[in-house]
């Protein structure tokens, strides 16, 4: 067996992020202006406001405004969905982000089902995920599209191949899982409870992490040659897969930092362009606006 390969998110986020930049300057030079992205941020949760943050400064270095809507910890539900709504109507808005979590007295689901489907460049409304099982054009969750784009920027097969993906959230599990499906692999979605989990797990020729456990998935579960993907990050810069030994049996894998996560904000920046191109051209190739 040849040696494992490191699946490098920082890399290839960084490739994304440059072709990003030099496309929106031409747009610049053309005198179409540039996109901007809003992002809301609800209460005071620390993590919250360190994410945010990375948003505004990743916008930035790729020439792309953004707008920082920020609101009280006593927010409610219809204060929330007016200031959606402005931003659904204003044209020079291109995205919209709600940062998760909200406090505890907003109905999350209904705020992220506001966001105007031309905008959900985050890829949460339930509109977007049935356009995406449906196999049709839409803005998809960012994880799972930046795991996606890591597989083809390496040049892994996927068609025919069986990948088992453990986790079933609505953002990441389960598109992951349509999203394989539809590049033609077989897909078994699994979760914590499910029965026999390491001999479903030894099968794959792709395996997901997706459980929001640390290090839930053991390396002996996982067979020789499989490409390992870890889309969890735990206290103490720890992965949902025992990827410390799973790596040595694997022919690719992610490291955890530096895998998934970079791949995120990336994609998140470049479905903002894609929503600002469609101005211009409703058709677009998505593969064409980032290599």
């Amino acid at each position: 067996m040849n040696s494992p390969i490191l699946l490098d998110g920082k890399a290839i986020s960084e490739k994304i992020r440059n072709g990003i930049a030099l496309r929106l300057q031409k747009e610049k030079e053309n005198g179409n202006g540039v996109p901007t992205l809003a992002t809301i941020l609800v209460g005071n949760n620390p993590a919250s406001e360190t994410y945010v943050n990375m948003k505004i400064k990743a916008c930035e270095k790729v020439g792309m405004n953004s707008k920082y809507v920020r609101l009280g910890q006593e927010t409610t539900t219809e204060d929330l969905l007016v200031e959606i709504n402005k931003l659904n109507l204003d044209p020079s808005i291109h995205g919209i982000l709600l940062q998760h979590p909200v406090p505890h007295q907003i109905d999350e689901r209904r705020c992220f089902d506001a966001i105007s489907i031309e905008k959900d460049v985050d890829g949460v409304t339930t509109h977007s995920f049935g356009k995406l099982s449906m196999g049709m054009e839409a803005y998809y969750p960012c994880t799972p599209y930046g795991m996606v784009l890591l597989l083809k920027e390496y040049g892994i097969e996927i068609t025919g191949k069986h990948a088992v993906v453990v986790g079933r959230s609505p953002i990441l599990g389960k598109p992951m899982a349509i999203m394989l499906t539809n590049l033609d692999a077989t897909v078994t979605l699994c979760h914590s409870k499910t029965k026999d989990l390491p001999k479903i797990v030894q099968t794959a020729d792709l395996i997901v992490g997706a459980v929001g456990k640390p290090e839930f998935i053991k390396a002996d579960w996982i067979k020789e040659g499989a490409v390992v993907l870890d889309a969890g990050y735990n206290v103490g810069n720890v992965g949902d897969i025992e990827i410390s030994r799973a790596k040595e049996k694997s022919s690719y894998f992610t490291p955890v930092p530096g895998g998934v996560g970079p791949m995120t904000i990336s994609v998140l920046l470049l479905q903002t362009m894609y929503s600002f191109l469609r101005q211009f051209s409703p058709k677009l190739d998505r593969d064409a606006y980032y290599s």
